[in-house]
Formats: C-alpha cells, sequence, structure tokens
C-alpha cells in the first residue's frame, strides 16, 4: 500500500479536470468563430454562390467523422490521433500513410496563413507588392519561433472572445444594410441555399471541398482524453457538438454574407471577398475592422502552425521517420528545432509565390479527408467487422463518413489531387526505404509535447 502510494504521487499523471463544457470550448477555441469568413470567397465562387449550403453539408461529412473519432478516443485515450487509429487497426503502414498526409496538413498550413496575411495587408497598402509582404510575414513568424515565443491558452481565448465581437458586429451591420434594401420576394432569402440558375451538384461538391476547411482541427478535441473527466462519453460528445456549433455559426455568417452581396457580383479579390462584404454592409469602418480581426487571427494561426509543424518535423527526425541529424536536431541555446522553423519558413515563402490560395486549401484538404477516411474505416473495423454483436449505427454512422470524406476528396480539382499524389508518393516511397518495405517497425509520429518545465519549445 505505501509503495503504490509513494508510486502515484512520483507519477501522478495528468489531472482530470475537463468537463464537458470546458472540452467544448476548447475546440471552438481552435478553429476560431471566424472559421468560413477566410475561404468564404473562393468558396462561394467554386459552388456558383451556394456557399452555405457547401457549409451545411459539410457539416454533416464532419458530424459522422467527429463520430468516429470520438469512439476512437474512447479506445485509444491516450493516443488520440488518426495515424495511430489507422496504424493500429488497419495495418501500421497504411498509420504511416495516414501519418504522412498529416504532415501535409501541418506544413501548408503557414503557407496559407502566409497567403492571407500577405492579402490583407494589400487591402490596406496595395501599392506594396505583394511579394514583400509575403517575404515580411515570413521573415516575422520565422524570427518570431526561432526566438522561442509561446502563444498561451488565454491568449487564444481572448482571440476568440474578440472574434466574437467582430461576428456581432458583422451580422448586426449586414442585418442593416439586407432590411433597408428591396428584395424580390421569397426568393431572395432561398437563393443561397439553392439558386435554380446555377445549381450544379459538381459545383456544390467542388465547394464543400473546401468548405471541409471551415472544421479543420475539431479532432484537436481527442488529444485531451487524459485530462478529460469521463472521456469515454465527453470527448465523443464534445466533438460532436463543436462541428455542429461551428456548423451553425458559419452558417450565420455566410447566409448574411451571401444576402448582402449576391452571387451575381464577382469580389474584387476572392482571397479576401469576406472584408469586401462587411465593407458594404457597414461601411468602410467595418472593413477595416474584419480586415484587422482576420489579419491578427491569421498572424496568430501561422505563428502557431509554422512551430507545429516544426515539431511535428522534429518528432519524425527524432524518431527517424526523417533523417535525423537535421530534423531531430535542437538548437541548445534556445532549445528549438531551428532547421524545422527555417525549412517550413522556407516551403511558406517558395509555396505562397508559386501558388494561389484556393489551391493551397485544396492541398490541405487533400490530406484531411485521406486522415478522416483513415478514421472512419477504423471505427468501422473497430465496432462493426469484428464485433459478435452487430448494430447497424456500427455500420452506418462510419461507412457514411467515408464515403461522404471520399466523394469530397473526388471533387478537389485534378492539380489538387496531382500535386497530392505526389506528395504522398514521396512519404511512402521513403517510408518503404526507411522500414525495407515496411517490414520494420514503423516510426511513432506523435508531436512531442515540452518537457516538464520547458517552456522554450511554446505550444500554441
Amino acid at each position: 500500500m505505501a509503495i503504490a502510494s509513494q508510486a502515484e504521487i512520483a507519477d501522478p499523471g495528468l489531472r482530470r479536470a475537463l468537463g464537458l463544457w470546458d472540452l467544448i470550448l476548447y475546440g471552438l477555441i481552435v478553429i476560431q468563430p471566424t472559421a468560413p469568413m477566410p475561404v468564404y470567397g473562393v468558396m462561394s465562387t467554386r459552388s456558383n454562390g451556394h456557399a452555405v449550403t457547401t457549409v451545411m453539408l459539410a457539416m454533416i461529412a464532419m458530424m459522422f467523422t467527429a463520430v468516429s473519432y470520438g469512439r476512437m478516443a474512447w479506445v485509444y485515450p491516450s493516443a488520440g490521433s488518426a495515424f495511430t487509429y489507422v496504424g493500429r487497426e488497419i495495418h501500421p503502414a497504411l498509420g504511416y500513410v495516414t501519418g504522412w498526409s498529416m504532415v501535409m496538413d501541418y506544413v501548408l498550413n503557414p503557407l496559407i496563413c502566409t497567403i492571407l496575411c500577405s492579402k490583407f495587408a494589400l487591402n490596406f497598402f496595395p501599392s506594396v507588392p505583394y511579394f514583400v509582404w509575403v517575404l515580411a510575414f515570413v521573415a516575422m513568424f520565422t524570427f518570431m519561433n526561432l526566438q522561442g515565443i509561446q502563444t498561451s491558452a488565454r491568449i487564444n481565448s481572448v482571440l476568440a472572445a474578440g472574434m466574437g465581437v467582430v461576428i456581432v458586429l458583422f451580422l448586426v451591420a449586414a442585418t442593416k444594410c439586407i432590411s433597408s434594401g428591396s428584395h424580390e420576394g421569397l426568393s431572395f432569402f432561398t437563393r443561397p441555399f439553392y439558386d435554380p440558375r446555377t445549381f450544379s451538384m459538381r459545383a456544390i461538391m467542388g465547394g464543400t471541398s473546401l468548405a471541409v476547411l471551415t472544421y479543420i482541427g475539431f479532432d484537436g478535441i481527442s488529444t485531451l482524453s487524459e485530462e478529460a473527466k469521463n472521456p469515454r462519453r465527453n470527448i465523443l460528445l464534445a466533438t460532436v457538438l463543436v462541428c455542429l456549433l461551428t456548423g451553425l455559426l458559419a452558417s450565420v455568417e455566410v447566409y448574411a454574407a451571401q444576402l448582402v452581396w449576391p452571387a451575381s457580383q464577382s469580389f474584387p479579390d476572392v482571397d479576401t471577398a469576406f472584408v469586401f462584404v462587411a465593407g458594404k454592409a457597414g461601411g468602410a469602418w467595418l472593413f477595416a475592422v474584419i480586415n484587422i480581426a482576420l489579419l491578427v487571427a491569421t498572424f496568430g494561426s501561422a505563428l502557431g502552425a509554422q512551430l507545429g509543424a516544426a515539431r511535428l518535423l522534429y518528432g519524425m527526425g527524432r524518431s527517424n521517420a526523417l533523417p535525423k541529424s537535421f530534423f531531430g536536431a535542437i538548437e541548445p541555446r534556445r532549445r528549438i528545432p531551428r532547421n524545422n522553423v527555417l525549412s517550413v519558413g522556407l516551403f511558406a515563402l517558395i509555396g505562397a509565390m508559386l501558388i494561389s490560395f484556393e489551391r493551397g486549401v485544396e492541398l490541405l484538404n487533400f490530406g484531411a479527408l485521406l486522415a478522416f477516411m483513415g478514421v472512419n474505416a477504423a471505427a468501422l473495423l473497430r465496432f462493426y467487422v469484428r464485433q459478435a454483436h452487430r448494430r447497424w449505427f456500427n455500420l452506418l454512422s462510419p461507412a457514411l463518413g467515408f464515403l461522404i470524406c471520399f466523394a469530397l476528396w473526388l471533387s478537389l480539382s485534378w492539380r489538387a489531387k496531382a500535386l497530392g499524389v505526389v506528395w504522398m508518393g514521396l512519404g511512402i516511397a521513403y517510408g518503404a526505404y526507411s522500414t525495407r518495405g515496411f517490414r520494420r517497425e514503423l516510426v511513432n509520429l506523435d508531436i512531442p509535447g515540452d518537457e516538464p518545465g520547458d517552456a522554450s519549445v511554446g505550444a500554441t
């Protein structure tokens, strides 16, 4: 008894302090209340003005996937990641492929944030060339991360609250703008959902494949399994509810935007379209407020995304998934993965010059949808195929999640799929080489956290 007590004191583990609403709040903060605003323009254009429909369809797909994530977190409460679920339930080689698709997400996130920050800055200073802004923002992100600067959860909460105020200001201005104009009757209010003149299922699916970006981040809730009260219940509920609440809020924002700015009118800049919608709704002051708010939010996201990608590459290098001498190295003075921070910054700099924001979103979603398909397949095997008593829900939910994600993946542009296949091919080839045809044990792609008492490698 005494020995057991001493062991528990020496290694107490994480405190289970997070209730259901704590988990929901965390998920909403990670996704951000303004999530549909940056992708609104490309989403609306691709769907022929049916942005609300695409957001709601994406919500349905993500809720099925959220159920699979929550149930797999019930089985693996301490692992909590797509490649773990796929690797253990299906095959280690497929787990590696899933992990490599997640690497794609991590390294592309700073790239699309760089593009957005540069575009938002151009709205204020159009005389400064785009490439100058790209260079400036990449330099700032990289310099700050090389200093080991952290973004605390409290700052993220304040930013999320500020974004909530911005949303309220926009909705109030949009309501006044809509009520003061002349309308064509009921069809004016239903057109954002369905416009018979421009409706195309192919366009809807293409827009939905972009709308998935609105929900990226909900899976992070599963990483809190060891700190959650009643994790087998609350992780599942929180993941589903975060998708639902995000989808409802995003639908309201996008619906108001479509009423203010009809689909028949083109945007001055499709990548920052929501800012121009806000300007039409409330005037120059709201244009400036929304532009600044999204610039600040994207800047913070870029800082965290670059460091997150650097830490993932460090984890891969440390476990020999990538050359350890370069990617597994830590700068001794500041104790940060300096080589990886610089590599991610260079990738963002080159990528922001070569691809558009829309293409970057598609590539990011290419990897995310592959990971989501893997999680749904793992849940199908775990809870239906391998169970003695098979229930229809255990078949229907993951199967629908897989099929919808697969349909959205197919709806990505052929250019995005071609580039994504090249990326996946490189990863699979290296994985096969490093494990001698996947005959040896595959590496662990978990993202390394900070060591106790180490504040030099910050978490976002």
